[in-house]
C-alpha cells in the first residue's frame, strides 16, 4: 500500500513539472508609448490688462482704437489646440447680447488674424457677441503659432453702477 501511495504521489509531482515547464516554456513582451499632451496659452506682454476708459451710458469703445495694429495676441505654448473665447459678468452688470436692460452690457470679439475685424466701423459691426459658454476663437492653432484678436464693449443701458467695472475674457486652448 506504501508503494501504491508512493507511485501516486510520483505521477502527481511528474504531472506538475511537466505542467510548470509548459506554461514557463516562453514569454513575449510588448511596449506601450505615451506622449501627453500639453495645452497651453499666454497673451502677449502689455495686453493682459487694459482700459477702455471711462464711458457713457449706452456707448461703445473697441480694442481697434485702443491698439495700433493687430489688436490683443495670443501664442499657442503647448501641443495643437483649439483656442476658444468667452466672457464674464463683471461684479455689477452681466454680460448679454444686448444693452436694452438695465446693468447689461455687451462684450464682443472678432478673429484680426482671419480678417474676420472688417467692418465699416470700429465698435463691432462684424463682431460676435462674447457669452459666459467657450466660443470658437480659431481652430487647430500650431505649436507657437499666435492668433490676434480684437474686443469691444457696449456699456449698459441704463446703467445704475458708476464705479469701476473689469470685464474678464478669457481664451482658453483645448483638444482640437
Amino acid at each position: 500500500m506504501k508503494d501504491f501511495f508512493f507511485l501516486i504521489a510520483l505521477a502527481v509531482l511528474a504531472g506538475t513539472v511537466v505542467a510548470v515547464g509548459i506554461w514557463a516554456a516562453d514569454t513575449g513582451t510588448t511596449t506601450g508609448t505615451v506622449t501627453v499632451t500639453n495645452y497651453a496659452i499666454s497673451i502677449a506682454t502689455g495686453e493682459t490688462s487694459f482700459a477702455y476708459g471711462t464711458m457713457p451710458n449706452n456707448s461703445a469703445s473697441s480694442t481697434m482704437t485702443l491698439f495700433t495694429g493687430t489688436g490683443i495676441t495670443a501664442t499657442n505654448d503647448g501641443s495643437t489646440a483649439d483656442f476658444d473665447i468667452y466672457g464674464a459678468n463683471t461684479g455689477s452688470w452681466t454680460l448679454n447680447t444686448a444693452t436694452s436692460t438695465a446693468d447689461n452690457y455687451t462684450h464682443k470679439f472678432c478673429n484680426e488674424t482671419a480678417n474676420d475685424c472688417l467692418t465699416s466701423g470700429v465698435y463691432g459691426a462684424s463682431f460676435t457677441a462674447l457669452t459666459t459658454n467657450p466660443a470658437a476663437l480659431s481652430a487647430s492653432v500650431a505649436n507657437a503659432a499666435s492668433i490676434d484678436f480684437q474686443l469691444s464693449m457696449h456699456t449698459p443701458n441704463p446703467s445704475t453702477v458708476y464705479t469701476e467695472q473689469s470685464a474678464v475674457v478669457t481664451v482658453q486652448a483645448s483638444a482640437p
